[in-house]
């Protein structure tokens, strides 16, 4: 089944089901301060999951542009080497905003799973929470085997957008990839490759403080997220979201440039599936109104093409390439996500330009590491001090996740506790000089 048609039976299913299809919001959340960017579906629903806002309906359904990158959602590192990863995605989600909840939630993901998308009911597993004794009796009811419901604690079943806000138990459907059935085993589920997490059911009945204060909710909400990279990876019959028909056509585009093959993917399919993630969350991102720059989310969107222009070099890349990556992102995506092609000229004009601008130091800021490591090799260090991490960032346009990266490659890490002390540092450098120029302006 093409993602195009898994979208549409998921909408297509809850909208049968009362639910009001609701547009996805902004990568760019509005009215809410605690996050950098749309990390889940229900994040333009938290008003009234938390039961601040009243909605004209009570039922709702989406598929949401999600970005995660960084703060407690953050799978930037992960990108690459895990088939399932990635920094842009996008999410499927049913949403109860005090109508129904456990019950409902489990009979409608069941249904579809098992009937629409037709998955097989022996290639299922369930999670719960340790203590949800309800949602076990509610799973049983529909007729999944009890031994293959499984319990866990609050890191894996418990669910929390933030550090504040509405939470509350999980209920997760996995789904075995494996070739052979007769392996299967509890003890892989939430540890091996060979289960893919596939819908995460989230029963949201508290509102967590600051202080990490639980309050019961007043009207017990649901709040579901699908991934439609993993239901994909399962519906297609391949091991790897980046086989799916999402990613294919970025990574031959990467490819075609190139001039490489399928052995040379085989050899370094990492560095080929972060470029195509990551010019995925780059095309968004500039669609979305961000800019490469210094801060806030200007840095993260600057992170992620240095990122990928140096992940590209490592694959033999001399010249900017993302910007023809990032088109082959808009033919895939465009039809779906029309900012994509509406905003054509500035994802291309703006990738080419970061490019240009990274190229400008990235041959002397390697120079500058490639002496600093042999410093370090020569007295047996495996640390790189943070000043020198610092001056990478400063002098030469290194983000400290790609140092961090470079370093990783080798066995070897960075001071961050130093790093962040002469960053601290310079921005008071930076303060004074404000307030002096201020003063001398007077």
């Amino acid at each position: 089944m093409m993602t195009d048609t898994i979208r549409q039976t998921f909408l297509d299913y809850f909208v049968r089901k009362g639910h009001v299809l609701v547009p996805s919001s902004s990568l760019v959340p509005k009215n809410d301060t605690s996050l950098l960017f749309t990390t889940a579906g229900m994040v333009q629903f938290k008003d009234a999951l938390s039961g601040i806002e009243q909605r004209s309906y009570q039922r709702a359904c989406s598929v949401q542009k999600c970005l995660r990158v960084s703060g407690k959602h953050n799978d930037l590192e992960s990108v690459g080497p895990s088939p399932r990863h990635h920094t842009f995605f996008e999410m499927l989600g049913n949403f109860s905003f005090g109508d129904y909840f456990k019950r409902e939630a489990i009979h409608f993901a069941w249904e579809l799973v098992t009937q629409e998308f037709r998955l097989p009911v022996e290639r299922l597993w369930i999670t719960i929470h340790m203590e949800d004794d309800e949602s076990a009796c509610l799973w049983e009811e529909i007729g999944v085997d009890k031994r293959r419901i499984l319990r866990f604690g609050d890191d894996e079943n418990f669910w929390t957008m933030g550090e504040t806000g509405p939470c509350g138990p999980s209920s997760e459907i996995h789904y075995y990839l494996g070739d052979n059935l007769n392996a299967q085993r509890a003890e892989g589920v939430n540890v091996d490759d060979d289960y893919l997490e596939l819908w995460n059911l989230v029963f949201t009945q508290y509102n967590r403080d600051a202080r990490g204060i639980l309050t019961p909710l007043p009207r017990p909400c649901v709040d579901t997220g699908a991934g439609l990279e993993r239901l994909a990876c399962a519906l297609q019959r391949v091991k790897s979201d980046y086989e799916t028909d999402l990613f294919r056509p970025i990574i031959q585009r990467t490819m075609l440039q190139l001039g490489s093959d399928n052995d040379h993917y085989r050899e370094h399919y990492a560095a080929y599936n972060a470029i195509a993630d990551h010019s995925r969350a780059i095309a968004f991102l500039i669609a979305g109104g961000i800019r490469p720059g210094n801060s806030g989310r200007d840095y993260v969107l600057r992170r992620i093409i240095r990122r990928a222009d140096y992940i590209g070099r490592t694959l033999g890349f001399e010249r900017p390439f993302l910007a023809e990556v990032a088109e082959a992102v808009i033919e895939t995506m465009g039809t779906r996500y029309p900012e994509l092609h509406s905003q054509r000229e500035n994802i291309r004009d703006w990738t080419i330009a970061e490019e240009q601008r990274f190229h400008r130091t990235l041959a002397s800021g390697l120079r500058h590491l490639e002496v600093a490591l042999g410093q370090m090799a020569r007295q047996g260090e495996t640390i790189l001090p943070g000043n020198e991490a610092f001056k990478l960032h400063d002098t030469y346009g290194f983000p400290l996740d790609l140092t961090q990266k470079i370093l990783s490659e080798r066995g070897l890490a960075v001071n961050i506790e130093q790093y962040e002390e002469e960053r601290h540092a310079q921005q008071q450098r930076s303060r004074k000089a404000s307030t002096f120029k201020r003063k001398a302006s007077s």
